[in-house]
């Protein structure tokens, strides 16, 4: 555990590399989540939660209206997007036009990626938030005081469409394109 430990604070002060949320998961050394990955909140703040909002299911946004509704339900649909990512910050997506299969296969290859020796990964571990192919557990961990207990995959596909070359095999881009489902709509 120490030596998972000392990698973590060391390399994330340096910004040269990080411990994926993945590996730490998977290690036998790991007995507790490390200090890096926990927030402490003030016992004295008050958690406020608005009732209405509580009990509200997850926003769904239909896609269609964006692209063909009335000029009176793409106001409505920007609205509830607006709502949605200022009250949830994410929203389920329908009537997009996006094929059950392209979906899926576009999971297995982000898995595939997810699955690749840390060293691998570490190759799109990017230093800019803004690079448009990126690894990563935190936004900047650098300099996040509390880092995510996740790793993502930050792929840009407009205007340009960039894809990791590895693991072999992986066509994030060919997929989508394969599928004709990249024409300028996003």
């Amino acid at each position: 555990m120490a030596s998972t430990t000392a990698k973590v604070s060391q390399e994330s002060k340096n910004n040269i590399s990080f411990t994926s949320v993945k590996s730490l998961a998977e290690s036998p050394e790991l007995t507790s989540i490390l200090s890096s990955y926990t927030f402490n909140t003030n016992p004295d703040d008050e958690i406020v939660a608005d009732p209405d909002v509580v009990n509200d299911p997850i926003p769904i946004i239909d896609y269609s209206l964006l692209v063909t509704g009335t000029p009176d339900q793409r106001a409505k649909t920007i609205h509830d997007i607006d709502k949605a990512c200022e009250h949830w910050g994410f929203f389920m997506l329908i009537n997009h036009s996006i094929s059950k299969s392209l979906m899926e296969k576009m999971v297995d290859q982000v898995f595939a990626f997810f699955n690749l020796k840390e060293e691998e990964k570490q190759e799109y571990a990017g230093k800019n938030v803004i690079d448009p192919l990126r690894y990563g557990t935190s936004f900047n961990a650098s300099v996040d005081k509390v880092l995510f207990w996740r790793d993502f995959l930050k792929i840009l596909v407009h205007p340009e469409f960039h894809s990791p070359d590895k693991p072999l095999g992986i066509h994030l881009q060919s997929t989508a394109e394969d599928h004709g489902k990249w024409e300028g709509n996003y």
